[in-house]
């Protein structure tokens, strides 16, 4: 029962640090008022004291990496959808695997690995801005999108190892 309960909030944890490394806009840093996410550029206006952003320019390294992130949101929350189900399903015999749930979810941390990996060997041409990589830095959405590889893998492995009690 304890490894269940680990095993769920687990799941919910790296989905729900999913869902903020793909919303949220800090995947790139020039400044402290200047950030860059995979869906918008924006500029802090200290007058209002509001972020003002636009578009990023599309590309093709950027639109992969968006729907490698948005693919793995999609893998963990129906991997978590179909956990609920066999959990609760009463035509589920007892001993029975969740090798589903599990590839489901490993499926949604190899996704998240491949979209990290091309933000990190592609960066200059994901920016596409005319200064200098090397003066800005990685924001903590990519730092969380990383965190989120090796414990989407964990749960994956520890969903195929998981068997269903009475």
């Amino acid at each position: 029962m304890v490894l269940l309960m680990s095993i769920t909030v687990l799941h919910l944890v790296t989905l729900a640090m999913l869902l903020i490394a793909t919303m949220e806009k800090s995947w790139w840093m020039w400044t402290d008022s200047e950030i860059t996410d995979l869906w918008y550029n924006c500029f802090h206006d200290n007058t209002t004291n509001t972020w003002l952003c636009a578009a990023t320019n599309d590309n093709d390294w950027l639109q992969s990496v968006q729907a490698l992130m948005v693919l793995s949101v999609v893998f963990s929350s129906i991997s978590f959808l179909v956990f609920l189900c066999q959990l609760l399903s009463v035509s589920m015999s007892s001993g029975r695997l969740f090798y589903f749930t599990g590839l489901c979810q490993s499926f949604a941390g190899f996704t998240a690995f491949a979209a990290c990996l091309i933000f990190t060997f592609h960066s200059k041409e994901i920016l596409d801005d005319s200064r200098d990589v090397s003066t800005g830095r990685f924001g903590y959405c990519f730092i969380l999108a990383w965190l989120c590889v090796p414990l989407l893998l964990i749960s994956g492995v520890l969903y195929i190892h998981l068997r269903r009690k009475q």
